[in-house]
């Protein structure tokens, strides 16, 4: 009962959590399967998004300039890995750990120190209304509908020309050149899209807890992964929707989980091992599977 009633008290935090943190396994979702450019500079533009948001605040700029100019950034760095990718015929994993590698160091630049608080500063939050931050139910609110607006924004642009032409370098990048589809400036702009909703979390995450962090980025990339993995467990990928609603979906029960196996007595300092064993069973499993059955038939 006890653990029932921590669990309970905890789902409110850990909603808002899920639903804020949805927008990072979102962009892990699009170059990983819209693309099929994997893609690991997420982790890095993640606290980018947020030094630059962080920064442009405490230098008096209005808190919607600040998170766009957030946005801005992160598709700058999302569009350079790509470029990195594509003109130095760099693998797109060694492209994003170049760019997590050098944004580091960007943002030490950025912020003028490893943490910048921005308390007392007005944030967008404040700006639409400053009982957000006093009330879970208002945050749980505000973060549902960025949440779903995305999603629907993300369903709309992938059906128009533009979207069938990313869809289409995913499912053949060789074919859709002759398609007169410009390889390097969709993939670009896919994997500037996919940065530019990372640096927009990081924005948000920062003026929700009143300071940016160089380091707040650490372990996202497998959190996302874990809730792109468990969403599409959940909704399936059969449809365009339900592929885009996935990492949404997986978010929110990856959290909850998370806070569940907090209250029964996980160590905190564990949650990151038992995420990413969990992420290697979940992709391992089907290949252990396969050689099972190759196995028996031999």
């Amino acid at each position: 009962m006890e653990i029932l009633n921590l669990f309970w008290n905890l789902f409110p935090v850990t909603l808002v959590q899920g639903l804020t943190y949805a927008l990072i396994a979102m962009a892990i979702m699009i170059p990983f399967r819209i693309l099929s450019v994997p893609d690991l500079s997420s982790e890095g533009v993640f606290p980018f998004g947020a030094a630059v948001a962080a920064a442009l605040l405490g230098a008096g700029a209005h808190p919607l300039v600040a998170t766009a100019s957030a946005v801005a950034a992160g598709f700058l760095a999302g569009a350079a890995t790509a470029m990195i990718h594509l003109k130095f015929k760099v693998h797109s994993l060694l492209a994003g750990i170049l760019t997590v590698t050098m944004l580091w160091s960007i943002n030490l630049r950025i912020l003028g120190s490893p943490n910048a608080p921005i308390f007392g500063i007005e944030t967008l939050y404040d700006w639409i209304s400053p009982a957000i931050l006093t009330s879970l139910s208002l945050q749980i609110a505000a973060a549902a509908l960025l949440a779903a607006v995305l999603v629907l924004a993300l369903w709309w642009v992938l059906q128009t020309d533009m979207g069938l032409a990313l869809r289409g370098i995913g499912a053949n990048p060789q074919l859709t050149p002759a398609l007169g589809v410009n390889l390097v400036l969709y993939t670009a702009g896919g994997l500037g899209l996919a940065s530019g909703i990372s640096g927009l979390a990081g924005a948000l995450m920062a003026q929700s807890q009143g300071y940016a962090d160089v380091g707040m980025g650490v372990g996202m990339l497998v959190n996302g992964l874990a809730a792109v993995i468990i969403g599409e467990a959940i909704t399936g990928r059969r449809t365009l929707l339900r592929q885009i609603a996935a990492p949404v979906v997986g978010a929110v029960v990856y959290y909850q989980l998370a806070s569940l196996a907090l209250a029964l007595g996980l160590h905190p300092s564990d949650l990151k091992l038992v995420t990413g064993v969990f992420v290697l069973l979940t992709i391992g499993w089907p290949v252990l599977i396969g050689r099972k059955v190759s196995g028996a038939g031999l």
